[in-house]
């Protein structure tokens, strides 16, 4: 198992539940996995190269289940997966929690519903409040007297697009949100921005702990800074990604540099080691 596969096996497992992606119990399937959807109707058997993530993953068919009343979900869930993974993959890159994350949102559309979570309320403060900067001032701008104390990244450039990421310490959700607001009320060139991309994580009291993320526009760009927040395994901290468009599209890559913006203002906070990550994805 590459240290790449080891890495996404505990991140999927920490974000979707113990026992969501688990190696085959059969002594001759070292390369198979069990990957168990998120509210969906059957488990997926997928294989994994021993150059994954250079490869991507074989999506091989259903796991059995003893059960015939799920057959056309079964067959359904599978060919999604088998598009997202088409869809997402890009050599190099781990893959799953993007394709889970694909599937999830096409079932959803599928159903007509869309889920929501205990933490939706403080996702739509976010929400509410830029669109009140846009109109001129915010509240929860007013009552911060301090410039919230961000650690910003070095400009990501590509193609005319400028990414620019910043990082703070949060001790909840309430804070998180006036930094964001603060910042859009101040800085012009911020509230301008094609997009700013928010996540955050917060340990509460008593065992709690708050996570979220805002897209700003950029569909799906603000669970995958979650997901990297939780690999990364940040507490108490928030970061926000501004994107200036430069006129030409990224396409997936846009992804990874959002990613990059983000983590570079990470490694300037002093949250994570910079040799530390460099090692691990070369391998050394």
């Amino acid at each position: 198992m590459s240290e790449e596969l080891t890495d996404e096996v505990e991140a999927i497992n920490s974000i979707y539940g113990a026992g969501s992606l688990t190696q085959s119990a059969a002594e001759d399937e070292p390369d198979i996995y069990i990957l168990h959807l998120p509210g969906g109707a059957v488990s997926l058997r997928l294989r994994f190269s021993a150059s994954y993530p250079s490869e991507p993953p074989a999506v091989l068919g259903t796991q059995s289940s003893g059960s015939t009343g799920k057959r056309g979900a079964a067959s359904r869930d599978l060919e999604l997966f088998r598009a997202a993974v088409g869809e997402v993959y890009e050599p190099g890159q781990v893959c799953l929690f993007d394709a889970i994350e694909k599937v999830k949102e096409l079932l959803d559309a599928a159903r007509g519903e869309v889920e929501q979570d205990d933490d939706e309320e403080a996702h739509v403060v976010v929400v509410h409040h830029h669109d009140h900067h846009e109109r001129g001032a915010s509240d929860a701008a007013v009552l911060l007297s301090d410039e919230p104390p961000w650690v910003m990244s070095d400009p990501v450039v590509e193609l005319k697009s400028t990414f620019i990421a910043r990082c703070a310490a949060v001790s909840s959700p309430t804070q998180a949100a006036q930094y964001v607001q603060h910042l859009l009320s101040v800085d012009k060139r911020v509230r301008g921005a094609t997009h700013n991309i928010t996540a955050w994580r917060i340990r509460g009291p008593n065992g709690t702990s708050f996570q979220d993320c805002d897209d700003d526009g950029e569909t799906a760009a603000g669970g995958r800074l979650l997901h990297l927040m939780q690999l990364m395994d940040l507490w108490d901290t928030m970061v926000i990604v501004t994107r200036w468009y430069g006129g030409q599209k990224l396409g997936p890559r846009r992804f990874a540099l959002i990613n990059a913006a983000a983590r570079d203002a990470f490694v300037k906070a002093g949250l994570v080691d910079e040799t530390v990550h460099k090692k691990k994805r070369h391998g050394k």
